[in-house]
Formats: structure tokens, C-alpha cells, sequence
């Protein structure tokens, strides 16, 4: 056994944890690597890859019928690498030359994530940017940086519409696929006006601010914007009376209702969809046994809370990200006018805050699995597809591990300092700061391989911190030649608006309408017609 790293081919435990690497019988694992020692490979490679950007020169300017913005909370760069690598271990390869979906994207830019107030941002003032267009402050969402946090007689006056919202007004359906519960930061900006983004229900809500008239973020995701199409994720105790039981947890007491103004929005929400093809769901059995054909508006609520990690996910109760997105897409792509989806892959973040690389890992993997998914579902003719993040992390990997190493092992080293061993992945901060016997814990003596082993941290925090560094941003399908070089973070929601010809950019759609085969036959036609008409006469 090989503690720490393999070359592939390996064999790997039936759990996928990579606990237990061994070399294949008789096989030298070296071998696997032969052909790139051959300088023919890299210049075949890398003029594969030319002939596809020279081909990019051929620009998409469609209008872009469908919309869809894929959000990894917490995804910067350094989780994307070691998510690509563990996507690759995961189907058995090394891993580095493994392709993620949002790597075959033809265009990427950086995007700068700080918020008017605060250098290293938030979820919440990132949201804004980039669903809203405008730089907001820190803890705050949908309104702009005029708007002081947790002081409710500033909002009024200082609301801004989503990219969601502008999509609705539009014609077009719109729907928000969430792994959170659906009032966090980033889902909400897209529906409220909150000058804190921890009023999740009227229970969190200081008594003047409630008296002064402003709105928890649960009930305005059903009264802003009253017609969303597709709403999917966690959050059902925020939506219900205070010790109200929850219909999965009905003897825990920490998942009861928490609303203390005695309305139960799921049964609001179900009385007013009762004649629109409404329909409201909280397990994966109901969710995957629905014809989208016959639905119209669909409410998901999988959890009182966040939904699980992927990892420990009931297979039997909650659905995948994967498959929420698969049902989203074939409800709402009935609209002949096309539609809006934001995706977000939120619990990146939760696993990167509790120092469990492995948790956050996996859920970027499997927002991968679900933009793949996304691409089968549409075309890349009229849909533009963007993945970003809101932030980046303190997180981060090295050591010079060999090439084909468990992302999650040993680095091939001990420490010069402490002459102990390291994990690879490390955070900046976090919970996984231990001294043990006044030295640094010796990883060799735990198994950093668990679900939820807490990577080592350099400084002690009950909870790891987001990172300042700007963010990628992938993009394909109409326009996404526009998502280049280094922008602010407000500045997608823009592009994508301008794509699809609705908010405030459409000057151009008349020329591009104008453009468009059918018109210019019809133009030809009715000019024949009236030549003929004129000999005739």
C-alpha cells in the first residue's frame, strides 16, 4: 500500500474515500506517464488546442434565449484546481489532466470581488454585484451601498432589481436552485431588499426593525417577486410558525418553525398555486417521480436548513444538485421566450469554513456534474452559461506532491522545522489549528483522510475566512466572448442582460433581430412583391 500518493492505474476503496491505494498487480505505475516523455504529445496537444482558439474568432452574437449563472460560493481558484484533480481521481486517473465541465468553457476573465466596504467580501455584498450590477456593502443584499447594514430605515430608497427580476419582466421564466437554504445571501439577493442578510425569518429580526416595517428575507422570497417559476433548496423552518414540527424531523426540535408572526408561507404559497400547475415538494422520491410537462411552478424545500452534504446526502430523501438542476431546466425551457436559472453550489463554502477540504471538495464536484448536466439540457446556440464565485478562501494545497497524489494525502516530505509530516491541502486559518504537547498535532497519528478531517491552519479560528483574491469566470454560448480579461464583479450581470435583451442594454437587439436570416428574407420578399406590383401596374 502507498501511503499518501498514487500514480494511476490504482485501485481505489469501494467508498471512493482514497483510504487504501495499491499499485495493480505487476503493472508499473510509471508506465501510465510514458507517452508524455515523447515531445510529439505536448506539440500535438497544444496544436489541438490552438486550432480550437483560432476557431473562437468565429464569435456567437446570437440573442441569448436562455440564461443560466452557475455560482460556486467559496470556489476560487484553488478549489477548482483541487476539484479537477479529485473529479480525475474519482474516475481513476491521476487527476491533473482531467477536464472539469466549466474548463471546456471557451472563455475566461477574473473577476474582482471585494464590496464597497470591505477588502476580503462577503456572500452577501457579492451577490449583489453580481445578480444586481451594483457593488454593495458588506452583510448586505439587494439594496446599494447607500443602505447601512442592520439599519432598517436605510433600505427604502436604496433597492436594486436582480438580473432575475429583469428576466421576469421580460417574459421569461426564472428559477433559483439552491444546496442552502433558500433566504442565504446568494439566492436572496436575487428576490430581496435586506440590510442584513441574517434576517432569515421575523424570529431574527431586531423589534424596531420589524416595527419600522422592513421584512424578513423568507417572506420576501415569496411577496417581491411573487411568480418565480422554479424555487429548490433548504430552508423550510424559516417558512413555517414558531414550533411548528417539520414534516421530516417531526420529534427534533431544533428543526420546528421559526416564523413568530403565525404564517406558514408553504401552505400560502400552495393556496395561491392551486389553479397554476403549482407544485410543492420536500423529497427526492416526489421530486423525480413529477412530468415536468405538467408543471408549471415548482416549490422544492429538501431540508429545514442547508441541505446536507453531498457526501452524507439521503439518497432516499434529498435530491442532488445534479438532478434539481435537471428538473429546473425541463420546467422552465417550456417558455417559447426562454428563461433565467441561478444555480448555486453553496455548500463549497460551509465545508471551506469548518476546514473540511474534503466536504468542500466534493460539493465542487458535484456542481461540476451539474453544469455538465445543464449543457446536455440546452444549447450552446442561445443559451449563455456563466460559472463564477462570489469569493475565494484561505485555502490551498502543495508540498511537491508527486504527480498523481490523493489530493487529500501526505505530501512526499516531513518539515524541516518540525521534521513531522503535512497533509498537502492547508488553510491560512480555521479550526484546525491544534497544538498538541506545545508542537504542531502530527497528522500521521489521525486519519486525514475522514469526511470531516480538519485540515491543518496556521492560525486559530472556530471558523476559516473567505480570501480577497479575484475569482475566475467561465462563459459559453451567445455573447460570452464579452466575460474577458479582468472586471469588476458587477459587471456579469451586464453582460449577460445585454446577451439576452432585457434590463436596461437593448439598443442593439434591433439591429441584431434586423440581422437574423427569417427577417432579412421577409425584407427580400415584400421588396420583390412590390417591384412586381409596380410593373404590373
Amino acid at each position: 500500500k502507498v501511503v499518501g500518493h498514487c500514480l494511476t492505474p490504482c485501485n481505489f476503496s469501494a467508498d471512493n474515500n482514497l483510504l487504501a491505494l495499491t499499485w495493480p498487480s505487476g503493472m508499473d505505475a510509471k508506465l501510465k506517464f510514458e507517452h508524455e516523455k515523447d515531445p510529439a504529445f505536448w506539440h500535438s496537444w497544444a496544436q489541438r488546442t490552438l486550432r480550437t482558439a483560432l476557431s473562437l474568432q468565429d464569435l456567437n452574437k446570437n440573442i441569448a434565449k436562455n440564461l443560466i449563472l452557475f455560482l460556486g460560493d467559496g470556489m476560487g481558484v484553488s478549489t477548482v484546481t483541487a476539484a479537477r484533480i479529485l473529479k480525475g481521481q474519482l474516475n481513476r486517473q491521476s487527476g491533473e489532466e482531467t477536464e472539469l465541465e466549466m474548463d471546456k468553457f471557451p472563455y475566461v476573465a477574473l473577476a474582482k470581488t471585494y464590496n464597497t466596504d470591505s477588502q476580503v467580501a462577503d456572500s452577501a455584498g457579492t451577490a449583489t454585484a453580481f445578480l444586481c450590477g451594483v457593488k454593495a456593502n458588506w452583510g448586505t443584499v439587494g439594496v446599494n451601498a447607500a443602505a447601512v447594514r442592520n439599519q432598517c430605515n436605510t433600505t427604502t430608497g436604496n433597492e436594486v432589481t436582480s438580473i432575475l427580476k429583469w428576466a421576469k419582466d421580460a417574459g421569461k421564466s426564472v428559477g433559483i436552485v439552491t444546496t442552502t437554504r433558500l433566504n442565504h445571501a446568494t439566492p436572496s439577493a436575487a428576490y430581496a431588499h435586506s440590510v442584513s442578510r441574517d434576517w432569515f425569518s421575523d424570529a431574527d429580526m431586531p423589534r424596531e426593525a420589524l416595527q419600522a416595517g422592513c421584512k424578513d428575507i423568507a417572506r420576501q422570497l415569496f411577496e417581491n417577486i411573487p411568480d418565480i417559476n422554479v424555487i429548490m433548496g433548504g430552508g423550510r423552518r424559516y417558512m413555517l410558525p414558531k414550533n411548528t414540527s417539520d414534516v421530516e424531523y417531526p420529534n427534533e426540535a431544533k428543526h420546528q418553525g421559526t416564523r413568530l408572526d403565525g404564517r406558514d408561507l408553504l401552505e400560502e404559497w400552495q393556496m395561491k398555486m392551486r389553479h397554476e400547475r403549482g407544485v410543492y415538494v420536500w423529497n427526492r422520491r416526489d421530486l423525480l417521480a413529477l412530468n415536468p410537462n405538467n408543471v408549471d411552478y415548482l416549490l422544492g424545500l429538501f431540508e429545514p436548513s442547508d441541505m446536507t452534504y453531498d457526501l452524507e446526502r439521503d439518497k432516499e430523501s434529498d435530491p442532488s444538485l445534479t438532478e434539481m438542476v435537471d428538473m429546473a431546466i425541463k420546467v422552465l425551457r417550456k417558455n417559447p421566450r426562454g428563461f433565467y436559472l441561478l444555480v448555486e453550489g453553496g455548500r463549497i463554502d460551509h465545508g471551506h469554513h469548518e476546514g473540511k477540504a474534503k466536504q468542500a471538495l466534493h460539493e465542487a464536484v458535484e456542481m461540476d456534474r451539474a453544469i455538465g448536466r445543464a449543457g446536455l439540457l440546452t444549447s450552446e446556440w442561445d443559451t449563455l452559461t456563466v460559472v463564477t464565485a462570489d469569493h475565494s478562501h484561505v485555502f490551498n494545497f502543495g508540498g511537491y506532491t508527486m504527480r498523481g497524489t490523493s489530493i487529500f494525502g501526505l505530501a512526499p516530505m516531513l518539515s524541516d522545522i518540525d521534521h513531522k509530516p503535512f497533509t498537502s491541502i492547508v488553510y491560512g486559518n480555521g479550526p484546525g489549528y491544534k497544538v498538541v504537547n506545545g508542537t504542531r498535532e502530527n497528522v500521521s497519528t489521525i486519519d486525514f483522510y475522514n469526511d470531516n478531517y480538519q485540515a491543518q491552519a496556521a492560525v486559530p479560528l472556530s471558523l476559516e475566512t473567505h480570501g480577497g483574491e479575484d475569482v475566475a469566470v467561465f462563459a459559453k454560448g451567445p455573447m460570452a466572448h464579452l466575460l474577458h480579461g479582468v472586471h469588476e464583479q458587477n459587471y456579469i450581470p451586464h453582460v449577460m442582460a445585454y446577451a439576452a435583451c432585457i434590463g436596461q442594454n437593448q439598443r442593439h437587439c434591433l439591429y441584431a433581430r434586423s440581422e437574423a436570416p427569417e427577417l432579412s428574407l421577409t425584407w427580400s420578399s415584400l421588396f420583390t412583391l412590390l417591384t412586381v406590383g409596380h410593373l404590373l401596374c
